[in-house]
């Protein structure tokens, strides 16, 4: 069983902002009864404290309910509840309309009716603040505001009052009510920004994907594109001079045969990534990917001398790492470190989201071994774990320069990528 902060960790941004907003309204039910309901038990008389208490006990649970299905309702989940917030405001009205007509009933000199306004005030701020968020339109809630405020005024002077007290009373009892509506609307607003903030990063990630995807087809164009049209030319020249019994059909179905043979080579040079990644830009673009992204990066380390070789397989390695940071990590921080030590190349990614990552890679690595590693051409694909290459593929991409890869979780919470490349067999710079 996990215990409760891995659970935590493992839940991504915006469930743990939708879960502190649920939770927040539950906890205003607590502090309703808590705050309210208590010292109307210490104070007012046992005849009139039991029944306010229950009632205000009932109105807590209600605000509970119906905050929980206001917060589905705004992530879409289910349709408006307006039958329950309609209940709610019912027994608002209702509760406080009860609660002044007990102060009324009290003496002017008794101690208790400063307790039975913040009863009223109380339930009316936390059920008005919880109909509001299931509402969209600011008028509508400043209207709520104020029609409860008048509908206090009213019976305030139905009870003769005196003019100046009722309207201080009602101005009063817009001041928590009004706050609990702001409440509510920044509420909402947060949880639905981060939500759409989310969706935008995985809208980057997989534009991302589509450019890389069009850069490959263009090049796998290019190369197939102009070769097949050489190849019809010469194999329709074969043809004619074949049909004329010349000796010169067999010279041009022999540069068919040398261009079909060139084209495959270059073909899997397409395929494997003959273009090879700048490891330099790879580092740039990866911390300015992640920090637009909320995860601040940093990147130690120079690039400048290394092998073409040596860069372009740490380049990948930068970049399925940073995708899968992007993609599944719920990382906050993410450090990227080149070094080179006794004659080899150290890249280091680590990252602080390996709660929800870990799993991630190790089903990532079993896949890209049973699909075959980089055959499949290391086209960039997305996360690790829906790829074909996978982890496998990054290792076959450093085998060919004699490296290595390491990947796992180094203490808690902290997920490393490690790569070496030895320099000895790859000299030869760009």
């Amino acid at each position: 069983m996990r215990m409760p902060k891995g659970w935590w960790r493992s839940q991504s941004t915006p469930a743990k902002i939708e879960l502190y907003t649920r939770w927040s309204y539950h906890f205003f039910a607590v502090f309703e009864i808590v705050l309210f309901g208590l010292p109307v038990l210490a104070r007012v008389p046992l005849r009139f404290s039991g029944w306010l208490f229950a009632a205000l006990c009932g109105h807590a649970l209600l605000t509970t309910a119906t905050a929980s299905r206001a917060v589905d309702w705004t992530r879409g989940r289910r349709e408006q509840p307006l039958r329950i917030m309609w209940t709610l405001g019912a027994v608002t009205a209702v509760f406080a309309a009860a609660t002044l007509l007990v102060t009324k009933a009290q003496p002017a000199d008794s101690d208790y009716l400063g307790a039975l306004g913040s009863l009223a005030t109380g339930a009316m701020g936390v059920g008005i603040g919880t109909v509001t968020l299931g509402m969209r339109r600011k008028r509508w809630m400043a209207a709520l505001v104020v029609g409860f405020a008048a509908g206090c005024l009213t019976l305030a002077l139905m009870l003769h009052t005196a003019p100046d007290d009722a309207v201080t009373a009602a101005l009063a009892l817009m001041l928590f009510p009004g706050f609990m509506v702001f409440a509510a609307i920044f509420s909402v607003w947060l949880l639905n920004a981060v939500y759409e903030l989310d969706e935008a990063r995985e809208t980057r990630a997989r534009l991302a994907v589509a450019e890389e995807r069009l850069r490959f087809g263009r090049d796998l164009h290019d190369v197939i594109g102009r070769n097949l049209a050489v190849i019809a030319l010469k194999s329709e020249l074969a043809v004619q001079l074949a049909r004329r019994e010349r000796p010169e059909a067999v010279e041009q179905m022999i540069e068919v045969q040398r261009i079909a043979q060139e084209s495959q080579r270059e073909v899997r040079d397409v395929v494997r990534g003959y273009r090879e990644a700048d490891l330099g830009v790879e580092l740039t673009g990866a911390q300015g990917v992640l920090n637009a992204a909320g995860i601040a990066c940093e990147v130690r380390g120079e690039t400048a001398g290394l092998p073409t070789e040596v860069q372009s397989a740490l380049g990948w390695v930068v970049r399925e790492a940073t995708t899968n940071v992007l993609r599944h990590g719920d990382a906050g921080r993410c450090e990227v470190g080149i070094r080179v030590l006794e004659g080899r190349v150290v890249l280091t990614v680590e990252n602080d989201g390996a709660e929800s990552e870990e799993t991630e890679n190790e089903g990532a690595e079993n896949e890209g071994s049973a699909n075959g590693g980089a055959e499949n051409g290391g086209v960039f694909d997305g996360p690790l774990e829906s790829r074909g290459s996978g982890l496998a593929g990054l290792r076959e991409r450093l085998a060919a320069v004699d490296g290595t890869l390491e990947a796992g979780r180094v203490r808690k919470g902290v997920f490393r990528v490690v790569a070496e490349v030895p320099l000895a067999a790859n000299e030869v710079t760009a």
